[in-house]
């Protein structure tokens, strides 16, 4: 597992930086929509969903999708700050605060086809725009806030196996410790500095620190609430697209949390004057 794990990241990774740094525009959201069609499929096998469900679900995804991605490149070309669609980010951060906590705390289930839709297009949505507005912003931007993720995720695992005691949560995923936590964090606040120091500008670690603790926390919970997805629907990972990491949703579950709230917070205290 390992192994398949290393092969595919050496793989991917290469692909996904060139994709980042070089697609024209045009390939770019073709890439994007394919990965959310692939997500609404994975999501519906996890919500279960008939087959006739299944079809309407990733065919209304990719024209929803598509006609957003127009809409956000269209008005990105006049100003890559535009807040045109700044309400999907809003809905995300709501979710995320809101609801997700009570689902957490098994304090209701989802139950209906067409809300398992909705909830499906709040987690998937937004980030495919998230992804393609802080693109056009700076691709270096878009890679520096994934690696905040990439790096909570790694400080998580080591810590928590070398010193994790106390668990962060038993009955979703029990795995993960608050000494994970704890040194995600750490190692995020040390990343945050890092960044701070090589920015070409002024300091901004007053600001940008902040926001990244909170897009690890966020995409924490975002971890978290796959993990009970996937443990209500009786599966270890959510597709076998990546050999050694499952699928699409296990590989962007943290992102989907955490790069909506990345934007709305540029688009609210970061963005420039027209």
């Amino acid at each position: 597992m390992l192994k398949a794990r290393i092969l595919t990241a050496i793989v991917i990774l290469p692909l996904f930086l060139l994709a980042l740094f070089y697609l024209q525009d045009i390939f770019w959201i073709t890439f994007l929509l394919a990965l959310t069609v692939i997500g609404a499929r994975e999501w519906s096998n996890l919500a279960k969903l008939s087959v006739k469900a299944t079809i309407v679900f990733m065919l209304l995804t990719a024209l929803v999708g598509g006609e957003l991605l127009f809409l956000l490149s269209e008005s990105v070309q006049i100003n890559s700050y535009s807040s045109n669609l700044v309400g999907m980010y809003v809905l995300s951060v709501v979710f995320w605060i809101v609801a997700v906590p009570l689902y957490l705390k098994q304090l209701y289930t989802i139950k209906g086809t067409f809300i398992w839709m909705l909830i499906g297009w709040v987690l998937l949505l937004p980030t495919c725009l998230a992804l393609y507005q802080l693109r056009a912003i700076s691709p270096l931007l878009l890679l520096g806030f994934m690696a905040t993720i990439w790096i909570s995720d790694t400080a998580a695992y080591f810590t928590g196996r070398s010193l994790g005691k106390h668990k962060l949560a038993r009955n979703i995923s029990p795995n993960k410790t608050w000494e994970g936590v704890g040194g995600a964090l750490i190692a995020v606040i040390i990343y945050g500095l890092a960044w701070d120091f090589w920015a070409t500008e002024g300091s901004t670690a007053m600001t940008l620190v902040p926001l990244l603790i909170v897009m690890a926390i966020f995409g924490i919970i975002g971890d978290l609430y796959e993990s009970l997805i996937k443990r209500h629907a009786g599966v270890k990972d959510s597709g076998n697209i990546l050999p050694g990491h499952g699928g699409i949703l296990d590989r962007i579950d943290a992102l989907t949390s955490a790069l909506p709230l990345a934007i709305l917070a540029l688009l609210i205290f970061n963005s420039p004057p027209i």
